[in-house]
């Protein structure tokens, strides 16, 4: 093991990771909305995410669809259209408990608990989508990838180094966000973030459309 070449990985993708960006809006979000257990499978889809890049990579397609224009467009387009649709849900929701709270003249965190979904196959199957394509579907973090096993990566270094590599990155992904969605899913701590709702919806709505904008421009 080449613990240079590691270290220097896993500083690159500690900073990627922890930086706010789609992945951590949808973790938030499925965690918000219904708890750890959503958010626990919203993890592992961005995780799973992580490991299709490092499987592009390894087999040499990350190279491919950033060296084609129309690869990358199409690329672009999905990730741009699918954050265009998650960021509308984010604001329709917090649209609908401002006017359900002009109405009632009260805020009530625990309205949001009792109807979240319980844990089912239908649920963890959902949010796990989510998860996968929000950051599958994500071209930045195709270069990201792309630089890290064609830049920071020796070409000597053999396939099974570069497939430990990979497998760190999938589970310190999971690991991080899985984190985040045990925090913010605690009862108290999701009660107390669930008060400001509307507003934390309206914020992650705006942040995923500017990204989308940002994939587009």
């Amino acid at each position: 093991m080449n613990w240079v070449e590691f270290g220097t990985i896993a500083l690159a993708h500690l900073f990627a990771v922890a930086s706010p960006g789609p992945d951590f809006a949808i973790v938030l979000r499925q965690t918000l909305k219904n708890g750890s257990f959503a958010g626990l499978w919203s993890s592992a889809g961005v995780a799973a995410g992580i490991g299709l890049h490092v499987t592009y990579c390894l087999l040499g397609v990350a190279l491919l669809i950033a060296s084609s224009p129309t690869l990358f467009l199409v690329l672009k387009m999905g990730a741009a259209v699918l954050l265009v649709i998650l960021g509308g849900q984010s604001l329709y929701g917090a649209a609908r408990e401002f006017k359900r709270r002009r109405e009632t003249s009260e805020v009530d965190a625990e309205v949001f608990v009792s109807e979240a979904e319980q844990p089912s196959t239908s649920l963890a199957r959902r949010a796990f989508v989510t998860g996968f394509t929000t950051n599958g579907l994500n071209p930045k973090a195709t270069l990201f990838f792309l630089a890290l096993f064609s830049v920071v990566i020796d070409p000597a270094t053999g396939v099974a180094q570069q497939t430990a590599y990979g497998l760190y990155l999938v589970i310190a992904t999971f690991a991080w966000f899985a984190c985040l969605a045990l925090l913010v899913g605690r009862p108290r701590v999701r009660l107390v973030v669930l008060s400001a709702a509307p507003v934390i919806d309206s914020l992650m709505g705006l942040i995923l459309w500017v990204i989308a904008a940002q994939l587009l421009s």
